[in-house]
Parts: structure tokens; C-alpha cells; sequence
């Protein structure tokens, strides 16, 4: 057994009428479930983040309402064996009016499945400042598009096809502080993409080696927490390969974000992990380990650090998000051991106040 949590297999409301963690929601499934009716202001958080990966260029959009605050972000990485060739981010900020909210469906935007639906911000022919992002579901997968100019005034341009293979196992898992504190995730990894991002008068593909990883969250948040993030996708030692790692702001609450997609079969982890990294130095090597077993013994060596600075009232962000290379052996929960070589993907500390 890799884990201790509670799995649910059925279709639940991660709310009560009055708003409140629904107690039966908190577990884990090995496919969206549940059902996002928050209640209430000020500190809740809607999120869809999409990465998608090849080995020489990355695409990353972010949607997100922060009660007070939306903000929806653009990213474009591109790099080769010498360095970072093109790192743009365009980021949208707006109050959080009434009337004025983005409508973010219940359950997983684009994915077509219980209480999905698909979600749009900002103009269609966007300015300085502005950017356009939808998420939408297609049969066979989710439709990523976006558009923004770069601070050198040139347009990017994104239209991607992350599929969801018949069978490809994800996690979501309720975290729960408390009654009125709670978060559920749905993690995505290792899910083939296809498409092409312009940037200028350049086009970058992506298929056959490029994978998308999804962070859907819903939930209601304390003030302030820090945590870590790492996520990979790709093939290494003959199998098809996602790595899922969490830490720091589910310590405490009895459930882990932690997981290992192989073939599109999920081993959940419910120990938490251990991260090794100093945070002065995020370039440096990490490693990230299970305590008690043998299913996670990782090195990652980063090569980019998408770093963070950010005071905006109410706001305020510290992010290392390093995106790198993973190396070392995982094993699955039926015995299978896995070497994993160079496997691209990312680590990230933070510290929000929100």
C-alpha cells in the first residue's frame, strides 16, 4: 500500500449547503469527482493552470480569480544547450468586481467531464497589458488557446490540443485545514499535447515528445502559506512517465498531493515528501525523497529559475518556479521500478499572501 488516504470513487459536493468543507469530499480519485460549490467571499481561490512541455520549449496560462484580484498570465519559455533563448510573461491584473467575475465552471475547465465546462478571459485582439485565454473541451481533449504581445511588441500567438487518453489515470485530492479552510486539486501529468505557438514570425511546434500537466484548484485558503510544487511528464526507461510532489501546505491536514502516473496508472503517495534545495539558491540541485519507502528517490537539476517578486496590496508573491531536469529511480505500488533520465519538468517555492 502507498498510501493510507481515503479513495472515492463516486461523484461528490466538496461544499455543504452552508459553505462549509463537506467532510465526506476529503480523499482522493483517480479521475476528477468532485463537485466545486464554494460559498462565500474573501478568501476564496478559483485556478486553471496549464503547462505544456517539449524538450526545447515550454507554454504555460494561467486563470485565476483570488476573490479581490483576477489574474491570468501568458508564459513562454524557449531554450537549447547553450541557454534561455525567449522568456516572455504577460500578466493581466484586474479588481475583483462584482458583476464582473470570470465564470469558472465547477468542475475541471475543458475537460468535459462532471460539472467541466469551458472558460474565457479578456479580449479577443488584446493590447499592451491585456491577454486572451481560453480553455476549452474538444472531443478526445482539452483546446488551449491564447493570445498576448510580448514587452518587445510581439504577438504570441497559442493553439494546443492537450488529449486525454482512454484510461489515463489523474489525482485529485481535498486538502482540509478545517472547516472553512479547505483546497481540492486536481493534478494532471503526462498527457500528450499537440499544436504549435507563434511568437513573431517564428512557429514552435509541439507533438510527439510534448506533454501537458494541469493544476485545477478550487478551494478556500488561510492568508498566507508557503508550499512546493514539482511536476514532469515524458518517457524514460521504456514507459510513459508523470511525477506529481507536493509539500509544505498539506503538512498537517492528513492528506498529500503526491502521486506517480506510469502508463496512465496513478500510485498515490500519502507520506509527505522530503524536499532537499536551499532556497537562496534555487539554481542549485534538489532532491526530493520519500521518507519511509523506495518510491521516490530524485534528483532535479534546474537550469531556468521563472522568478517572482510581487506587492500589490492585498497581494503578495515570492515564486523560484526552476524548471530542470529529473534523475533518479520511482517505483510504483506493484513493485514496479522505473529509472528516470533527464525527465523535464519543474520545482517551485513559494510564499503566498493572498
Amino acid at each position: 500500500m502507498a498510501t493510507h488516504e481515503r479513495e472515492i470513487t463516486g461523484p461528490v459536493e466538496l461544499c455543504r449547503p452552508d459553505g462549509r468543507l463537506n467532510r465526506d469530499a476529503v480523499g482522493w480519485s483517480r479521475t476528477p469527482l468532485h463537485r466545486g460549490n464554494l460559498r462565500g467571499w474573501g478568501r476564496t481561490k478559483r485556478w486553471e493552470y496549464w503547462c505544456v512541455t517539449t524538450p526545447t520549449h515550454l507554454l504555460a496560462l494561467t486563470v485565476s480569480d483570488l476573490d479581490f484580484l483576477t489574474l491570468d498570465t501568458v508564459y513562454f519559455l524557449a531554450w537549447d544547450g547553450h541557454g534561455v533563448l525567449e522568456d516572455h510573461e504577460r500578466t493581466a491584473l484586474a479588481p475583483g468586481l462584482p458583476g464582473r467575475r470570470t465564470a469558472f465552471p465547477e468542475g475541471v475547465a475543458g475537460s468535459g467531464g462532471p460539472h467541466g465546462g469551458d472558460l474565457a478571459v479578456g479580449p479577443e485582439r488584446p493590447g499592451r497589458r491585456q491577454v486572451r485565454i481560453s480553455i476549452g473541451h474538444e472531443p478526445g481533449g482539452t483546446r488551449l488557446r491564447a493570445r498576448a504581445l510580448t514587452a518587445d511588441l510581439r504577438p504570441l500567438e497559442v493553439d494546443l490540443l492537450v488529449a486525454q487518453p482512454e484510461g489515463h489515470e489523474t489525482l485529485s485530492v481535498v486538502v482540509p485545514w478545517d472547516a472553512k479552510r479547505f483546497q481540492y486539486t486536481s493534478k494532471h501529468t503526462a498527457r500528450p499535447a499537440t499544436g504549435t505557438v507563434r511568437l513573431g514570425d517564428r512557429t514552435y511546434d509541439f507533438g510527439g515528445d510534448s506533454w501537458g500537466v494541469l493544476d485545477h484548484g478550487r478551494g478556500r485558503w488561510p492568508r498566507s502559506l508557503g508550499w512546493n510544487w514539482g511536476a514532469a511528464s515524458g518517457r524514460t526507461d521504456g514507459h510513459t512517465v508523470g511525477l506529481q510532489f507536493g509539500g509544505q501546505w498539506t503538512v498537517g491536514t492528513g492528506s498529500t498531493e503526491n502521486a506517480l502516473c506510469v502508463d496512465g496508472r496513478l500510485t498515490k503517495i500519502g507520506s509527505e515528501l522530503d524536499w532537499h534545495y536551499d532556497p537562496a539558491t534555487p539554481l542549485a540541485p534538489w532532491r526530493i525523497t520519500t521518507p519511509d519507502s523506495d518510491l521516490v528517490d530524485l534528483a532535479f537539476v534546474p537550469f531556468h529559475d521563472r522568478r517572482t517578486r510581487t506587492e500589490a496590496g492585498l497581494l503578495a508573491n515570492r515564486t523560484d518556479q526552476c524548471f530542470g531536469h529529473y534523475r533518479g529511480t520511482i517505483r510504483t505500488d506493484d513493485g514496479l521500478r522505473v529509472a528516470v533520465d533527464g525527465l523535464l519538468g519543474w520545482a517551485e517555492d513559494v510564499r503566498m499572501r493572498w
